[in-house]
């Protein structure tokens, strides 16, 4: 019969632990200088090693000639534990044996000297399943135990054991294995194996295993069923991941606010047979990371991907704030704890990736205050709700913003015509000593910038730039653009970003892009909200002209 890899290739003695030097160190020490506890703890998540290191202990303890503190696998009690002839050796699972008959059973037992052995070991996996009063009855034999007798505890939930058990036990805290650790013993089974796996593969099973090695090797085992060359395609397939493309889309259209392309990414990878809860939960260690980028000096030790998806991940970091970040993980954790109670998990899931595109929909305290957040970003960046009166130039045509002298002329590229043409001029107040000189505003421009709406492609065209030159790139970080008719406007408060759309060249290439983006051609220019165009006038000014039209006079009111 086929042995799976975690059993084939479990550690027969401490130096084959990945991991747990902390603890295999202090164990072989013990052994060496024969200083071994009648009872142990071994506490820890899942795939840590807790029962191979009990199984190694319990050989190193028996064993006829240890070796630097570690079994020597050939003497005849080293193959009795192995294989299981060696009786003074007991496994027991609290989990099926947890009740107070199975615990005298063993303390009958351990009145009795070993058989064979020097030492009679149980090894009780899952301690914190046992009763209380199988914990009660085993509490007498653990604070005297025989000298023959050594008891091991292995539990992942070690806060449900009592007080008066631990106080017993000398306890071993067992780490999640790095994920280079992790890798390098999936690099070594493979090798063995005859299998071919590509570093980047092996870091991937790392990712997915999440500290437990056990989990990764089970995993190889389920990708070498597909193929003897394991790639990263082949880990996805196994464990029905999705691409890392498609997380990168899918935040994109979160941070796009593009709901129709988000839904679309999800119904093609429903077809595809993704399951919705694992999206889901790739979806929200995606944003973990834009969040450990955000907030940690040193991100690229913590997270584990490829440089070129930490590239990446850091572009989608830029535009967006810590507060969107947890926002969006906060809604995403919310549709996976909902996800198998009821609603379908792809439902589930489209209602989370609505809620984050189109924020004006969720009513949520959270949601309110993004949208908070996101209007003080708007303020600090001089976008006001009241006018604000500021010297600027003539607006004639949006192809330009103008130079940082209000009274440059901007240039102007002869292929494209001027904006449209003034249809009525804008009433002027009565004369009265401005505070500020306004510029003239022609109607056709105002309805320009009044007609603008959100270019949600612009994060794309900003990626798009990066091949050509980083630094302008980087220029454009936090901008965001509006569609208006066949102007694409610009919104940043990097005045060199309109420096550098002074040069044709780079509006050319900028052109490009978008027309690679959307397939069709536009004219640049600056984004001006529409408030900032409207008349400036005095409040009393006005009044009276109120009263002027209906013939009464400033006494009379």
């Amino acid at each position: 019969m086929y042995q799976v890899l975690y059993r084939k290739w479990r550690p027969k003695t401490f130096a084959d632990v990945a991991g747990q030097e902390h603890i295999t160190t202090t164990l072989k020490n013990e052994i060496i200088e024969n200083r071994l506890t009648h009872a142990y703890l071994f506490t820890g998540s899942r795939g840590t090693g807790k029962t191979t290191c009990a199984k190694i202990l319990a050989k190193a303890a028996n064993c006829l000639s240890p070796q630097n503190g570690n079994p020597c696998g050939e003497c005849e009690m080293c193959e009795g534990i192995e294989n299981g002839s060696v009786l003074d050796v007991v496994e027991m699972d609290a989990a099926s044996n947890r009740n107070i008959d199975d615990i005298r059973g063993i303390i009958d037992e351990v009145q009795f000297k070993p058989n064979r052995a020097r030492f009679r070991v149980y090894i009780v996996d899952e301690v914190h399943m046992l009763t209380v009063q199988a914990f009660n009855a085993l509490l007498k034999t653990l604070e005297e135990p025989p000298e023959h007798v050594i008891f091991i505890l292995a539990t992942t939930e070690v806060h449900k054991l009592p007080q008066t058990i631990l106080s017993r036990c000398q306890r071993f805290d067992f780490h999640r294995i790095p994920p280079q650790a992790i890798a390098d013993r999936v690099i070594y089974v493979a090798g063995q194996e005859q299998v071919q796996l590509t570093d980047e593969a092996a870091m991937l099973i790392a990712g997915v295993a999440d500290g437990a090695l056990r989990d990764a090797l089970s995993l190889l085992d389920r990708c070498i069923a597909i193929s003897d060359k394991v790639d990263e395609a082949v880990v996805r397939q196994a464990a029905g991941l999705a691409d890392k493309r498609y997380l990168y889309e899918l935040s994109a259209c979160v941070i796009n606010k593009n709901t129709a392309k988000a839904l679309e990414v999800i119904d093609r990878l429903y077809s595809e047979s993704k399951d919705m809860a694992r999206l889901c939960d790739e979806l929200i260690a995606h944003f973990r990371a834009l969040m450990l980028i955000k907030s940690v000096r040193r991100p690229r030790n913590i997270l584990v991907m490829s440089e070129e998806e930490f590239e990446q991940a850091q572009t989608q970091s830029d535009y967006l704030s810590l507060a969107d970040i947890v926002y969006d993980m906060d809604v995403l954790s919310r549709a996976y704890q909902r996800m198998g109670h009821g609603t379908g998990d792809r439902t589930e899931l489209e209602m989370a990736l609505v809620k984050l595109s189109s924020p004006e929909l969720d009513a949520t305290n959270e949601a309110i205050a993004a949208r908070l957040t996101a209007l003080e970003r708007a303020v600090k960046r001089g976008i006001t709700v009241q006018p604000a009166p500021q010297p600027t130039v003539p607006v004639s045509t949006p192809e330009l913003e103008p130079d940082v002298k209000p009274t440059a002329e901007p240039e102007k590229e002869e292929a494209e015509p001027a904006a449209p043409a003034p249809q009525a001029p804008v009433p002027q107040a009565p004369a009265q000593p401005p505070v500020q000189p306004q510029p003239p505003v022609n109607a056709g421009t105002e309805d320009l910038y009044r007609n603008a709406k959100p270019f949600p492609q612009w994060v794309e065209v900003i990626e798009g730039l990066k091949p050509i030159s980083r630094s302008i790139a980087a220029t454009f970080v936090g901008s965001t653009a509006y569609e208006s008719g066949s102007y694409l406007l610009i919104d940043t408060p990097n005045t060199m970003a309109f420096d550098l759309l002074k040069n044709s060249n780079r509006r050319q290439e900028i052109r490009a892009i978008v027309q690679e983006i959307t397939g069709k051609v536009y004219k640049l220019g600056p984004y001006r909200p529409p408030v900032l165009q409207q008349e400036q006038q005095d409040p009393l000014d006005r009044f009276k002209a109120v009263l002027k039209d209906s013939g009464a006079t400033v006494e009379e009111a």
